[in-house]
Parts: C-alpha cells; sequence; structure tokens
C-alpha cells in the first residue's frame, strides 16, 4: 500500500528537529532508519502528515570506545555496529546481538536509536541495553535528560521519553568478562520467541557478578535482577542455573500469540537462559 500523503522534513541540526514538532505537535513524528513507522505509514495504521527524517543531523551516527565507557549515537545502524571492530573487541556481545537482528536488509538501515526509543517489547536492543546497564540521552526544550535503560520502558509501545524529547546517544559502561546473546524465533528476519542477554564475571571459579534481560516475553523488556544475583558466589554450576531460571520465570509475564502458548514460552525461556549463561560462563 501506499501510505497518505505527507510532508518530508530533513533537518540539519537539533534545533531544526525540535522546531518542527513544536510548530506541528503531534501531526509531526520522528523518523530514524523508518523500519517500524514506514511500514505502518503504508498499512494506513500510522498517519503522519509531516516526517522528520533525522539522517542528516551530525554526530547522531558516531561510536565512540573510552577508557570507561561507549557511546553510540541515534543514528547508528546494526550493520555499523557489526563491522566496528574496535566496538567489537570492548563490547563483543552488541555484535553478536546486531547479527541475529532481522536480516541483512533490516540491518543495513534499521538503527540503535529506533530500536530502542520504539519500545516495542519484541526489539533486541532494549533488554541487551538494560543487561549493559545502559544510559539513554535525550534532548527536548529543556535540554538533555539522561534515562537509564532499565527504567526507560513503562509498558508496550511507552517509554519514559517524552513526545517533544529525541533520543541522541546511549552510553554503555565498559564492560567486562563472559557475555551470550541468546534467541529462539521461528525463522530467519523474526522477532524472538524468547532472547536472553547475559553478562557475567568471575574469579577463583565464582561468579563475581552478573547481569541477565529478557527479551518478549512481557510487555517491556525484563531485567532479571533477581535471576542475576542469584548466581553471585556460585560456580554456575546445574543448581546454580535451575535457581537462575526459576528466579527469572518469576520475572517474565509472557502472553500466549502466534508464537505460542504462555507455557510454551516459559519453557522456551528457560532453555535459552541456560543456554545464554552457560555460553558466557565458558567465556569468562
Amino acid at each position: 500500500m501506499i501510505p497518505a500523503a505527507f510532508e518530508y522534513h530533513r533537518p540539519k541540526d537539533m534545533a531544526d528537529v525540535l522546531s518542527i514538532p513544536e510548530e506541528y505537535g503531534d501531526d509531526a513524528r520522528v523518523m530514524a532508519g523508518g523500519h517500524s513507522l514506514i511500514p505502518m505509514m503504508k498499512l494506513r495504521m500510522a498517519h503522519v502528515p509531516h516526517l522528520i527524517d533525522l539522517q542528516d543531523v551530525g554526530g547522531m551516527s558516531d561510536i565512540t570506545v573510552g577508557a570507561e565507557s561507549i557511546r553510540i549515537g541515534a543514528m547508528v545502524t546494526q550493520h555499523d555496529i557489526i563491522g566496528n571492530e574496535v566496538l567489537n573487541t570492548a563490547a563483543p556481545i552488541l555484535r553478536e546481538a546486531a547479527l541475529q537482528i532481522a536480516d541483512p536488509q533490516v540491518r543495513y538501515m534499521g538503527t540503535v536509536g529506533g530500536n530502542i526509543a520504539n519500545g516495542d517489547p519484541a526489539n533486541d536492543m532494549p533488554g541487551l541495553m538494560q543487561c549493559l546497564d545502559a544510559t539513554f540521552s535525550v534532548f527536548g526544550a529543556d535540554g538533555t535528560r539522561e534515562i537509564a535503560a532499565r527504567d526507560f520502558y513503562e509498558a508496550a509501545y511507552v517509554t519514559a521519553r517524552e513526545d517533544d524529547e529525541v533520543l541522541t546517544h546511549v552510553t554503555i559502561p565498559l564492560p567486562s568478562g563472559g557475555f551470550a546473546y541468546e534467541k529462539q524465533k521461528r525463522k530467519i528476519g523474526d522477532y524472538a520467541t524468547a532472547a536472553a542477554a547475559v553478562q557475567i564475571t568471575k574469579k577463583d571459579g565464582r561468579c563475581t557478578s552478573a547481569s541477565v534481560a529478557m527479551t518478549n516475553l512481557s510487555d517491556t523488556p525484563v531485567y532479571s535482577a533477581a535471576a542475576g544475583e542469584s548466581l553471585v558466589g556460585t560456580s554456575v554450576d546445574a543448581a546454580a542455573l535451575k535457581t537462575a531460571v526459576a528466579e527469572m520465570l518469576g520475572d517474565i509475564d509472557p502472553t500466549e500469540d502466534n508464537r505460542g502458548p504462555v507455557a510454551f514460552k516459559n519453557h522456551v525461556a528457560g532453555i535459552i537462559l541456560r543456554r545464554a549463561i552457560e555460553r558466557a560462563w565458558s567465556r569468562t
């Protein structure tokens, strides 16, 4: 289908970006890669009289790896992440996750910012960013706000970002230890039935820290602090894995849909998390 008529805006800086919704209100929408918004416009499920394309806004496509943190611009694509060797050395879980998003055509255009800000609980980046304890920077008329990824998602497609704010970049503390991003899906290019992001560290054969986040198993991504905490102090043996899975299952709230009934999703979630923890542990 063809979308309804709209006016296309391509501003050069954030001041111009903010001036458009200030003038047109709810009739204006920001677009990053367009992989969520454009299909909805084509299906006439979204009416956007004024479309704001962020492609030309400077500074939003940069990746900076520092001594203590990583900064990723909102317009960085999944393809950019996959191909950035410095980033892949510093945080290899980002590449591992990006390679499992959709297909190459989508990854060439799909952006980190769009994947995060859309609030779709099936998207891969939100849970991953919660696992990595990322912070999101949003810019609006009142300046810049920093929002923790673990506080950003409120419900499906509802986030802590105000309508007049734009996500500009993501900051991630430099991760350490073992990592894994595991995803079960029905076919190549599909959203996850269940996915798990895990970062884990050890000393003297014992887990010293663990971070666990799950995707598409609730109306928001699920950061399971209890699952991660249950692994600390253990040798990540069978008993510890069983406990971590049980803690995670207590945090998620899947619903029945075309990916399966609730019991099936719980079963898959347990298998995926177990695999992710085992693989992350093997990489420490």
